[in-house]
């Protein structure tokens, strides 16, 4: 017997169609693409599992992409030498590493947690996934109370940061990470305050302008008031306007 109340509907002829939210820049989320050395021992310190802490301070120092990270096994750890053999992904160039005292520490202790061929292994005994890694460090950062949402990759541009700030020349960089184009490497040494040192500093000194070979808009001769000057060129105070470097 029929249902007396279902009715017949004439199509419309549309096809209905799934409408796949568009994810949000990243520059809503968030003001910068890497964390500081301050931050990252934050989201270390907001671990509660040796192995989380452990994962993210390797995704760190080595610069290491996730797919990088959860691939490590133990035999690219070498305790006798205190290094970390590196295989990149993306067909990238592999890399010999130093470790750390703090690292070696981390990685005997993992060792004999886990037992297993793979350094970082999951509740299941198997070795953990990227999306879990991901899951961790965004777990973590949040509970860090950072300010902003943060991801994997901002652990792999940490480094890179890292070592421009400590004065590292590129091309070490680009060996380092295993960047195949330098180009990918320069974003780090372009946004570090090193090539900046000194911009901006005056003293009471007065300075004078010249045609010194150094270039520099202000001559390093110094003429201190009341005193003669060096060069026979046009003096200004430290104070006057014009940059420094």
């Amino acid at each position: 017997m029929g249902n007396s109340h279902l009715k017949l509907v004439a199509p419309t002829g549309k096809n209905p169609t799934v409408v796949t939210p568009l994810r949000r820049p990243n520059a809503e989320l968030r003001t910068r693409e890497h964390l500081t050395e301050a931050e990252v021992e934050r989201v270390i310190e907001a671990t509660t599992s040796h192995r989380d802490a452990t994962m993210i301070l390797l995704a760190f120092r080595h610069g290491l992409r996730a797919a990088e990270l959860v691939d490590l096994r133990w035999d690219q750890v070498d305790f006798n030498h205190g290094v970390l053999h590196v295989r990149r992904a993306k067909a990238r160039t592999p890399a010999t590493h130093p470790l750390t005292g703090r690292e070696l520490g981390a990685l005997r202790r993992l060792q004999r947690e886990t037992g297993s061929s793979h350094l970082f292994m999951s509740e299941r005994k198997a070795p953990i996934s990227i999306d879990g890694f991901q899951k961790v460090v965004e777990r973590v950062s949040a509970k860090a109370k950072l300010g902003f949402q943060v991801h994997a990759h901002m652990l792999r541009h940490a480094c890179g940061f890292k070592m421009a700030n400590d004065g590292v020349d590129t091309r070490t960089i680009q060996a380092y990470r295993g960047h195949k184009d330098i180009r990918h490497t320069v974003r780090y040494t372009e946004l570090s305050p090193v090539r900046f040192k000194g911009c901006g500093r005056t003293d009471r000194a007065t300075r004078t302008t010249c045609g010194h070979p150094s270039g520099n808009m202000r001559c390093s001769s110094v003429r201190r008031k009341g005193g003669p000057s060096t060069h026979p060129t046009r003096e200004f105070s430290a104070g006057d306007a014009g940059p420094t470097c």
